[in-house]
């Protein structure tokens, strides 16, 4: 099989060929047809956060494939059923996290495209009981981006407790913030969404936003307060500086989630204003399989729309670089299927 291996963080991923993986027990092997770019791959391929990954290895958790062979004791899942393998490789389902409901809090996790081989390959293994089947009419292409972007901003969004007529800050509007926008509508919420693109903040008009924020010409916490403050802002931009800005946006009692992983980010929270006005800072990772399901059923059910740009997984070092650049209008998925 063919896989885009990170063999030095920093250095462009190499095209290689890898023999087949053979799933253990408890695991299947995955044909991949498509697999997503989230911001988080580049950064295991870059290395930039305290933990590392270990190369070589190969990032993506976004992969969406078709069963190919089931391993020892896998009764749930069938060969040719469609399933998408997620951030959380898998838990360990016996500690207090797991127990809870708040698996993604497992400290034995594994990781997909970190922890372990992710998507960006032909074929690749997932633990069974993690791997989320994907419902009819939704395609590999689509599934991909709501395997991360989706369920990650479902996720921040019920972290947030957000509710009809609220106001909801979108800070970045691109692979995540672009369905953002959609789950904060579903919910009922005014969304203001705030970029520095003139093509994403159209795109957020198009999706429903009310309002939007440029955040090169206006002062984004001044605007937000001028609508009566944010109940809640997710900050999906990977800039220390659009934290600080939503922040300073919300009303008495909002919520600042904290969603996108800025390489050397740190938040200065002012705490007289923070205990005074009562708000709170939030941390919000990935979702768990239950709020995967739910956004897999929203999409079989028409109510998202994943923008996004298909590309073979042999330009993905100029994906990458169009990333970096901000060239990217929202997802770009890489097409297994496609030559190249």
């Amino acid at each position: 099989m063919k896989a885009a291996v990170v063999r030095e963080f920093g250095k462009p991923l190499v095209i290689e060929d890898r023999p087949d993986p053979e799933p253990g027990p408890g695991q299947v092997l995955v044909a991949v047809e498509a697999s997503g770019l989230c911001h988080t791959d580049i950064h295991a391929a870059h290395g930039d956060w305290p933990v590392k990954p270990t190369p070589p290895f190969v990032p993506g958790h976004e992969g969406v494939g078709l069963v190919e062979k089931l391993g020892d004791g896998v009764t749930h899942l069938a060969v040719g059923q469609r399933v998408a393998v997620p951030w959380l490789g898998k838990a360990c389902g016996r500690c207090e996290h797991c127990r809870s409901g708040w698996e993604t809090l497992c400290e034995d996790q594994v990781n997909t495209g970190y922890g372990c081989d992710g998507g960006y390959a032909e074929k690749m293994l997932a633990w069974a009981d993690f791997a989320q089947p994907v419902p009819e009419g939704v395609s590999a292409l689509d599934a991909a981006p709501l395997t991360c972007a989706g369920v990650t901003t479902y996720k921040a969004l019920k972290v947030a407790e957000v509710g009809p007529a609220q106001l909801v800050a979108v800070s970045g509007v691109g692979g995540l913030g672009h369905l953002a926008v959609q789950y904060a509508k579903i919910a009922g919420a005014r969304v203001v969404a705030i970029d520095v693109t003139d093509d994403k903040l159209q795109l957020a008009r198009e999706l429903g936003a009310d309002l939007v924020i440029d955040a090169r010409t206006q002062d984004v916490g001044a605007e937000l307060k001028r609508h009566g403050g944010a109940h809640a802002a997710l900050a999906l931009a990977v800039n220390p500086a659009a934290f600080q800005a939503v922040n300073s946006g919300l009303r008495r009692g909002g919520k600042l989630v904290m969603v996108a992983l800025p390489a050397h980010g740190t938040l200065q929270v002012p705490i007289f204003d923070t205990v005074l006005n009562g708000t709170s800072v939030i941390g919000s990772i990935v979702g768990t399989r239950q709020d995967l399901a739910e956004v897999f059923q929203l999409h079989a059910e028409g109510r998202t729309k994943v923008i996004r740009e298909t590309r073979p997984l042999a330009a993905v070092n100029d994906c990458i670089d169009e990333v970096l650049g901000g060239q990217v209008k929202a997802r770009i998925v890489f097409d297994l299927n496609a030559g190249g």
